[in-house]
C-alpha cells in the first residue's frame, strides 16, 4: 500500500486536499502539528471531517511538525510514501511582521527537511503551497509566472519565494520532481477564523464594525476552495518533466530544464471588496457596520492571477463568487450553530 504524504492536513486547504485524495480512492497519511496560532478545536474537528469519509481509501493521521526531521524519517520508515503535498506553514501574512521566527521555523527548517525527505526516500513528486503574496510590489497585471516576483513586502512572502527557489535546486541537483503553486486569496468552508470572509461574517451576525482596510479600494482575485483543490490534485497526478531542450537564456523562473514549474492558481478576475461585502451582506440578509481603515503594513492594493499555464494543464473551473460565499455562510451557521 503506497500512500500521498499530506503536510497540514488539520488546516484549511489541507484537510479539503485530504477528503478528494480520500474520495478518489488515494491512500492519505496527515500530519498536522496543531498549533494554537488560531483555535485547535477547529483543526480538530477538520480532521473528523476527512476520518467521516464513507471510502475504503485509508487515512492516517500523526501530530507531527515538519521541521522535526526524525519524526519525518520515523513516519517514512513506517510507511511507502509515493509523493507528498507540503500545505503545512505558518499562516498570516500579518503575523509575519509580528513573529517572523515561526515562519522561519516552519517556511524554512520544515520545508528544507521536506526537500531532504523526498529525495533521499525517493518521493515521485513534490507539490508544495506557495503564495500569491510574493508578487508583493509588483503592479504589472495579470501576474504572470514567468515575470520576476523579487518584491514580497512581508517576510511570509519571503520565505515562500525562498521555498522556490530552493525546490529549484533540488529539483536541479536531484531531478526531483517540483511543482510550487501561488495561491490567490483561498476562501469557503472550513476556512481560517483570521481570513477576511470569516471575520466579516462572523462581526456582521453579531452586529459589531468590519474593518475594511486601504478604505475598501482593495482588490482581490477569490478563489473558491474546490477549485483549487481540484486544480492541486490534478497537477500533483502529473509531475513536470525534465526539459534538455530549455532555452537557458530565457529569464523565467517560472520553469527550467529540471522537473521544475511554478503556476499561479486564482480565478484571473479580482473583485473589488466593497462588492465582496455586499454578497456577504446580501447572503447573511444583514447590513455591516463599516469602519474604513487605512492600509495595514505588508498589505498590497490588488491581486489578479495569470492562469493560462493552469488552464494548459487543468480543465480550471471558476466557482461565482456568489455561490462560494453562500457554501462557507451555510457551514459557518451551521458548525457555529448561528
Amino acid at each position: 500500500m503506497s500512500f500521498i504524504l499530506v503536510t497540514g492536513s488539520a488546516g484549511f486547504i489541507g484537510s479539503h486536499v485530504s477528503k478528494k485524495l480520500l474520495n478518489n480512492g488515494r491512500d492519505v497519511i496527515g500530519i498536522d502539528n496543531l498549533n494554537d496560532y488560531y483555535d485547535v478545536k477547529l483543526k480538530k474537528d477538520r480532521l473528523k471531517d476527512i476520518k467521516a469519509v464513507n471510502t475504503s481509501s485509508k487515512f492516517i493521521f500523526y501530530n507531527a511538525d515538519i521541521s522535526d526531521l526524525d519524526a519525518l524519517q520515523q513516519i517514512f520508515a513506517k510507511h511507502k510514501i509515493e509523493s507528498i503535498i507540503n500545505l503545512a506553514a505558518q499562516a498570516g501574512v500579518r503575523h509575519s511582521i509580528i513573529n517572523p521566527h515561526s515562519y522561519v521555523n516552519s517556511n524554512i527548517v520544515g520545508f528544507t527537511n521536506i526537500l531532504e525527505i523526498s529525495r533521499h526516500e525517493g518521493v515521485n513528486h513534490l507539490t508544495y503551497a506557495s503564495t500569491s503574496s510574493i508578487y508583493g510590489a509588483d503592479r504589472n497585471y495579470p501576474f504572470n509566472e514567468s515575470r520576476g516576483s523579487n518584491h514580497p513586502v512581508q517576510f511570509y512572502a519571503a520565505t515562500k519565494k525562498a521555498n522556490e527557489v530552493m525546490a529549484h535546486s533540488y529539483s536541479h541537483l536531484y531531478e526531483l520532481p517540483t511543482s510550487g503553486l501561488r495561491f490567490f486569496t483561498v476562501y469557503g468552508p472550513w476556512g481560517r477564523p483570521d481570513m477576511a470572509l470569516f471575520i466579516f461574517t462572523k462581526l456582521i451576525l453579531e452586529n459589531k464594525p468590519i474593518p475594511i482596510f486601504n478604505n475598501g479600494m482593495h482588490k482581490r482575485d477569490f478563489t473558491y476552495i474546490d477549485d483549487l483543490v481540484d486544480a492541486v490534485i490534478k497537477i500533483h497526478e502529473n509531475p513536470p518533466k525534465k526539459n534538455d531542450l530549455y532555452d537557458h537564456t530565457a529569464e523565467d523562473p517560472s520553469q527550467s530544464s529540471a522537473p521544475y514549474r511554478i503556476i499561479n492558481i486564482g480565478s484571473n478576475n479580482p473583485i473589488n471588496l466593497s462588492e465582496y461585502i455586499e454578497c456577504i451582506e446580501s447572503t447573511l440578509g444583514m447590513k455591516a457596520i463599516k469602519k474604513l481603515e487605512p492600509m495595514q503594513d505588508g498589505d498590497v492594493e490588488t491581486t489578479f492571477a495569470d492562469i493560462e499555464k493552469l488552464k494548459q494543464l487543468t480543465e480550471f473551473n471558476v466557482t461565482p463568487i456568489e455561490f462560494g460565499i453562500k457554501k462557507f455562510v451555510s457551514w459557518y451557521r451551521n458548525y457555529y450553530h448561528v
